[in-house]
């Protein structure tokens, strides 16, 4: 069921496209030509995903999915919708990519006796050289 996004023919069947006007460069283009793209992939109905997926997805890309579980990604950086189009795919696949990397576990670790022992005798030479400089303070 779920194939992670090796398959990615598969998903760019799914994804449905909008275009606007783009606020982006172009001069006067920008008021004749739709270049902004919107790529909007519909996570709940997605068979390409196993559901563990899905609710990674949901948690880490909220901000970036809508209240009908579309995944919206929009690129509005280059003059040419179809070089926006190339460019949203590509965000696509890599925001995804990212988002369902497994994170790392974090491993305890405990400061070595040789780096607590330095940490301390910088702390008394901290500690001296305030004192030094409230002793000469007082002599004024």
């Amino acid at each position: 069921m779920g194939r992670g996004i090796s398959d990615q023919d598969a998903f760019i069947r799914e994804f449905k496209f909008q275009t606007s006007r783009s606020s982006g460069p172009g001069g006067q283009n920008v008021n004749k030509v739709s270049s902004r793209v919107e790529l909007r992939f519909n996570l709940k109905e997605t068979q390409l995903l196993s559901e563990d997926e899905k609710d990674i997805l949901y948690k880490k890309l909220a901000s970036r999915i809508s209240q009908e579980g579309i995944l919206i990604v929009v690129v509005q950086i280059d003059r040419s919708q179809l070089r926006n189009k190339q460019l949203a795919i590509e965000r696509f696949f890599k925001l995804v990519a990212y988002a369902l990397k497994p994170e790392k576990q974090r491993r305890a670790t405990k400061p070595s006796r040789a780096a607590r022992e330095r940490r301390l005798q910088a702390k008394r030479l901290g500690a001296e050289k305030k004192a030094r400089r409230r002793a000469s303070d007082w002599k004024d």
